[in-house]
């Protein structure tokens, strides 16, 4: 499997640079409340910046109710006080800005609060002008509204239950592909898509440099809302559907993301312009991202994959199948090869939503060190711009918590809700959530080892992960040899060797379960990365073959570089050749 890409001359900034995420009320705090802040993240911007990282992407820290911890924004133009104010914001702007990194905000506009004056003006009256901002309908024929089966269609939110909420006042549901708490914005409204385009042009002008936007490709839904393949019951037992097909890269999807771009920002050819948009995009093809990132277009920068961290997953993320190794390793290379002339990958192991890379991939135990500088080896080492999830540059496993008190997630609490109400066992329940829950990354950021890890001098909001004292920032920083030296040299290594941020990319041995392997080629430039994904040596010499003189770049054991010989991995070993044809 091989891939070819352009030179790296005259390319976007973006695609030499790498991205840090941070999930604000698990960061830093700076009051005592329990609760990250922007003040703690202007607090730690050194510690973001050592490593080299070019942006920070920064969930929301907009006014919410806080139902799906900021996802559900009740002002898109206000800081929510729980983070601090505008003038706090502007102060972190410019803090990022002097160290030399850009600021890209989360972009929620599938949906809104429930709280949001939008909303409240559409739920005052379905004669009100602001009713069709939102989608709203009536209940299904036949059906008196609340009763069993009564909503619109039949479909089932992404946090489980029927994905629509009665209005009793009116008589009438509205749509939330989530929460209650987060009723979508229909789209199809001219006026929905300008009063958005506007709140996006204040922040830029604010400056801010680009955006993560929030499942972009489920705005556009198809006309009629019709029924999806039932697959499930609600705890009413009305049958529930999948509406997925219904919702995901929509008829007008691509309309709508060409409007937006002309609408906010007029010329983005220029490789020096300082924006950069990546859409998050659950259930998109290799196909589909070639169009929404293709620079002809005008639409997206780059897209969120989610095929490879659902390899793992049944029918719900909660069902658990075994990983194969070389599935993983094929997925990645297919969207290698599909976004190789045209488009752009985004390259990730986990964020907010996902576990710990480390716990899901690796071996969290005794080989944590070794397989999260082995798992960072491996994306970095892929074409595409890489993120990291704040504590994932420390080797954080899982917290893998064991009872439900004390899970704060709304999606891992409604599941546990709902699977134990239709009879499965509590210990099962915990189980799945100990493995794939989204707490699991949510868990406060280990500063060092002291009360509450340096993250707040007061209770966190959520429990810190086991283990904090010896994982935490300091003691990274005090050790050459952990996991956060090596995401530094692997941030440098892109910047600086051209083959890793543009050179062609072609995956060996597609078909081994433990070795992972690869080739990177610019011009008279070659690079080859082996991986060993288990517990025991592993030879390697029918890959090595012909780069025994080649120069070791890259490798994440503490023993110098000389010492690999060439035709064996040591257990969890990644090492990084390079030579000159």
């Amino acid at each position: 499997m091989t891939t070819s890409a352009t030179t790296a001359d005259e390319s976007p900034w973006w695609q030499k640079a790498v991205v840090y995420q941070v999930y604000p009320r698990s960061f830093a705090d700076s009051d005592g409340d329990g609760v990250g802040d922007l003040r703690g993240i202007i607090d730690h911007l050194d510690h973001i910046a050592r490593l080299g990282v070019d942006v920070i992407w920064l969930s929301p820290v907009y006014r919410s109710p806080m139902d799906d911890n900021g996802y559900d924004i009740s002002d898109y133009e206000d800081i929510d006080p729980l983070f601090g104010d505008l003038a706090t914001f502007d102060e972190l702007v410019a803090g990022i800005h002097a160290r030399g990194m850009r600021l890209m905000m989360d972009l929620v506009v599938n949906h809104t609060s429930d709280e949001h004056p939008w909303f409240v003006a559409s739920r005052s009256s379905p004669l009100a002008p602001q009713r069709d901002w939102y989608v709203w309908r009536p209940p299904r024929e036949g059906f008196e509204a609340g009763a069993p089966g009564a909503e619109p269609n039949n479909w089932e939110s992404f946090f489980s239950g029927p994905a629509w909420e009665l209005d009793e006042a009116s008589g009438e549901y509205y749509l939330h592909l989530f929460s209650r708490k987060q009723p979508d914005l229909d789209w199809e409204n001219p006026a929905v898509r300008g009063a958005v385009h506007a709140m996006m042009r204040r922040w830029l002008e604010r400056g801010v440099d680009g955006f993560r936007m929030d499942v972009i490709n489920l705005i556009s839904k198809v006309p009629g809302l019709p029924d999806g393949v039932v697959h499930a019951t609600s705890a009413s037992g009305s049958p529930l559907g999948d509406g997925a097909p219904f919702v995901t890269n929509g008829p007008r999807i691509h309309e709508f993301l060409r409007e937006m771009n002309e609408a906010v920002w007029a010329d983005r050819s220029a490789p020096d312009l300082p924006l950069v948009t990546v859409g998050e995009m659950p259930g998109s093809t290799v196909e589909e991202a070639r169009l929404y990132t293709d620079p002809a277009r005008h639409e997206l920068d780059m897209v969120f994959t989610f095929e490879h961290v659902g390899l793992d997953q049944g029918r719900t993320k909660f069902d658990r199948l075994p990983l194969r190794v070389s599935r993983l390793k094929q997925v990645l290379a297919r969207w290698q090869d599909g976004l190789a002339e045209v488009g752009w990958n985004s390259l990730y192991w986990g964020n907010h939503d996902q576990p710990r890379a480390v716990s899901r991939f690796g071996d969290d135990a005794a080989y944590r060190v070794l397989s999260a500088k082995l798992l960072a080896t491996v994306l970095h080492l892929h074409r595409g711009t890489p993120y990291v999830y704040q504590g994932e540059e420390l080797g954080m496993p899982n917290a893998g918590f064991a009872r439900i008190e004390d899970y704060r997630d709304i999606e891992s609490l409604n599941h546990h809700r709902e699977a134990t109400a239709s009879g499965v066992a509590p210990g099962d329940v915990l189980a799945a959530l100990q493995w794939i829950g989204r707490d699991n990354a949510r868990t406060p950021m280990p500063w060092d080892d002291g009360p509450q890890a340096g993250f707040t001098t007061g209770t966190p909001w959520l429990r810190l992960t086991p283990g904090h004292e010896q994982v935490n920032a300091a003691a990274a920083w005090a050790d050459p040899d952990s996991v956060l030296h090596h995401y530094r040299h692997l941030v440098a290594l892109r910047h600086h060797e051209p083959a890793v941020s543009h050179g062609d990319f072609a995956l060996l041995a597609p078909d081994d379960e433990i070795l992972w392997a690869f080739t990177r080629q610019l011009g008279s430039t070659r690079l080859l990365v082996v991986a060993n994904l288990s517990g025991a040596d592993l030879d390697v010499s029918a890959v090595t073959d012909g780069w025994r003189a080649a120069e070791v770049i890259s490798t994440n054991y503490a023993a110098s570089k000389g010492d690999w010989s060439g035709t064996t991995l040591r257990p969890w070993e990644a090492v990084v050749l390079r030579r000159t044809a």
